[in-house]
């Protein structure tokens, strides 16, 4: 199949191969990797039944000389290095000629702070990337405005993106079994009482949240870890690896609200201080308890937040 067979406009998308393949530009070889095996089974000639010889055709031109080329430069740490220095000096100018006031979503995100846009991006990713291929006809729309997130978000965005080089998640074989908690015995003095003695739960969504992390089921782990500090806002542990969750996802500015919070409970907490110098957080930073707690407060209604903007999100994509 030729490449004269897709349009120049769509060849030229390949400036962006993270865009071409619908990932967010934090992206690891891991999830590259993921991504390019789900669109060599979603684009392959066999999953058009319908007869639709030129959807067929096209599926085909599109892996051939979109996704492919777009794995061959990704699947390089040296190419990708510089495809983010290509893309964060398109993205300097770009937000000089304030192109993002084009599309409702960037500019949305371009009025947030770096902290929302963290995970509003991630997410705003995800649920073009679910649209992205459905149909081989409207590709090219839905990859311009994946295009123009990567944009607004290295335009946010104050050194490169982070994609950690610590210690790799151990793999998960088959489905993640969290830590079995163990059951608190009740004394006779207890079961005498009129009042049922009151279960603290919080060591167990942490041990969940521990053993979820160390499998890389992110989300999970992060579910567990908030509903710890719900119940135990005061315990540093929970905060700090909370923090950490958000630091391997590459959630900068959420990864050092909890950092910061674990060690203005405690000082001398060892995750958060391994950390401290990494995220740029400096000691006198945990002096000013209101502004964490208010930090805290933006972290914990975000999802809630980015609920929101999803919706938004989708009329945008219906409408386009």
């Amino acid at each position: 199949m030729s490449q004269t067979f897709l349009p120049t406009e769509w060849l030229k998308q390949l400036s962006d191969p993270y865009a071409v393949l619908g990932i967010p530009v934090t992206a690891d070889e891991k999830k590259i990797l993921t991504r390019y095996h789900v669109l060599a089974k979603l684009l392959h000639p066999d999953r058009y039944t319908n007869n639709d010889s030129l959807e067929k055709e096209l599926g085909t031109a599109i892996f051939t000389c979109l996704v492919n080329p777009a794995y061959e430069q990704l699947k390089n740490k040296h190419k990708r290095q510089d495809i983010l220095e290509s893309l964060r000096s398109e993205a300097i100018a770009w937000k000089k000629k304030s192109l993002y006031l084009q599309s409702a979503v960037a500019k949305q995100m371009m009025a947030m702070s770096a902290q929302q846009a963290d995970s509003f991006y991630q997410q705003a990713i995800a649920t073009y990337a679910e649209a992205q291929y459905k149909s081989p006809r409207k590709c090219h729309q839905v990859t311009k405005q994946i295009i123009t997130l990567n944009l607004a978000y290295l335009s946010l965005q104050k050194s490169e993106p982070l994609i950690l080089e610590v210690n790799p998640p151990v793999k998960p074989k088959g489905n993640p079994q969290p830590v079995e908690p163990q059951e608190r015995e009740i004394t006779s003095g207890e079961k005498a009482s009129v009042h049922p003695a009151v279960i603290n739960y919080a060591p167990r969504h942490y041990q969940r949240g521990l053993q979820y992390t160390k499998q890389g089921q992110w989300a999970i782990a992060v579910q567990e870890l908030r509903d710890a500090i719900k119940l135990e806002p005061s315990n540093s542990d929970y905060y700090a690896l909370l923090g950490f969750v958000y630091l391997r996802q590459s959630f900068l500015g959420m990864a050092k609200v909890y950092m910061r919070q674990a060690l203005k409970l405690n000082p001398q907490q060892e995750l958060a201080l391994k950390y401290a110098k990494y995220l740029k957080i400096d000691c006198m930073d945990n002096l000013d308890p209101p502004s964490l707690a208010k930090a805290i407060g933006i972290a914990a209604i975000l999802s809630k937040f980015v609920t929101k903007l999803e919706a938004n999100l989708s009329q945008v994509l219906k409408s386009r």
